[in-house]
């Protein structure tokens, strides 16, 4: 199944080095390999491609290099500025890798002006309908539902099936991704804070709560928070400020890259599903255009709130509820509209008999068509 990067990081290859990050497992390799139809590929977990590596002794007249897993090697940003400050893109340099960029230490000299960077993210209804037309729109839904977005249990199809996987997945992250970055002993500790993350999907998390339920201290449960995201487990949503930095000192939430995983009912999961949607499309703004995005929830002291805000080059665009069935808009409207003049305004109805729009109010909207077709342009 071609992926939503594809074309973008083809292009990409021709005027500098691609990295592409993302969960383990969300089809980062596959992409790569499926750019061309010969390539030199190259995992650093592998030995004989360790020594590979170091002896620089690949194919020059293949047309991609693909280095796997490379932010393991100590110091592989020095070493790979070095290849393309030597070589240049001939082979085309595309790097991968199951971690955030600046989540490992020590790795020598920068390579900006170098690379264009992507974040490939699990499917979703709308890549699903773009580039698999056969499902229908509510085939897909279901199968995100039971199954998540990661592409071997989808296409798989099956609800045990995916239990099976979650298990290897969530083992191989934490028993093996999450030591490589930092050594960590307690680990039954951070896979009890992931468990219990999954069942305050939607909610604002309380760093005290969670040291007090964990019987830890704040500043470890954040540096596990913070581990958890740098390895694409969970992502954070902070409350919407017009200055940013204030609103970091307000409770998050936390979402799950794989949907499935959410234990918080079905309000927790679609809340989860939409704002994975969302993040996605922003992300790829950013990765393929350059702009600037913000993904937000909006909170008052005395209880208002929107699900989500989104922002476009620092102006706030669009208003996001969330709803199972409710066809009515929610209170969190006629506060908030009043300070966004000129916002779109969405409720976003999992069970909606009729779409409609209120003269200088919110549109309801069914949620599986308008994320099958999500575009904030």
């Amino acid at each position: 199944m071609k992926r939503y990067l594809d074309s973008d990081v083809k292009e990409a290859l021709k005027k500098k080095i691609a990295i592409i990050t993302g969960p383990r497992q969300c089809g980062k390799t596959t992409l790569a390999k499926q750019l061309y139809p010969n390539f030199d590929y190259f995992n650093y977990d592998a030995v004989e491609d360790r020594i590979a590596l170091r002896e620089k002794s690949w194919d020059r007249n293949t047309p991609l290099l693909i280095f796997d897993e490379l932010h393991k090697m100590k110091e592989w940003k020095r070493w790979l500025k070095g290849v393309y400050d030597k070589e240049g893109i001939q082979p085309n340099l595309l790097v991968t890798g199951s971690a955030k960029l600046n989540t490992y230490k020590k790795v020598g000299d920068s390579l900006a002006g170098r690379y264009f960077q992507y974040r490939l993210y699990p499917l979703d209804l709308k890549e699903v309908a773009t580039f698999n037309p056969d499902m229908s729109e509510e085939d897909i839904f279901n199968r995100l539902w039971q199954c998540g977005g990661f592409p071997e249990p989808f296409l798989e199809g099956s609800e045990r099936y995916y239990k099976r996987w979650r298990k290897s997945h969530l083992d191989i992250i934490l028993r093996q991704d999450l030591i490589d970055i930092q050594a960590v002993r307690d680990i039954q500790a951070i896979e009890t804070l992931a468990h219990l993350l999954k069942t305050r999907v939607g909610a604002g998390v309380s760093y005290s709560n969670l040291a007090r339920d964990l019987e830890r201290d704040v500043n470890t449960i954040k540096r596990w928070l913070i581990l958890l995201e740098n390895l694409y487990v969970i992502f954070r949503v902070t409350p919407y400020h017009k200055n940013i930095a204030r609103s970091l000192l307000k409770e998050p939430k936390y979402y799950f890259y794989d949907i499935a995983q959410v234990e918080s009912g079905e309000g927790g999961k679609l809340e989860n599903l939409v704002a994975l949607s969302l993040l996605k499309e922003l992300h790829f703004r950013e990765d393929a255009f350059g702009a600037s995005t913000q993904l937000n929830y909006l909170r008052t002291k005395d209880g208002k709130e929107i699900d989500f805000i989104v922002s476009i080059e620092n102006k706030p665009t669009h208003l996001i509820e969330v709803k199972s069935s409710d066809e009515n808009p929610t209170s969190g409207f006629q506060h908030f509209l009043p300070l966004f003049p000129q916002i779109n305004a969405i409720q976003l109805v999992k069970n909606l008999n009729r779409e409609k729009t209120f003269s200088h109010g919110p549109e309801i909207r069914k949620l599986i068509p308008w994320l099958s077709k999500i575009d904030f342009s």
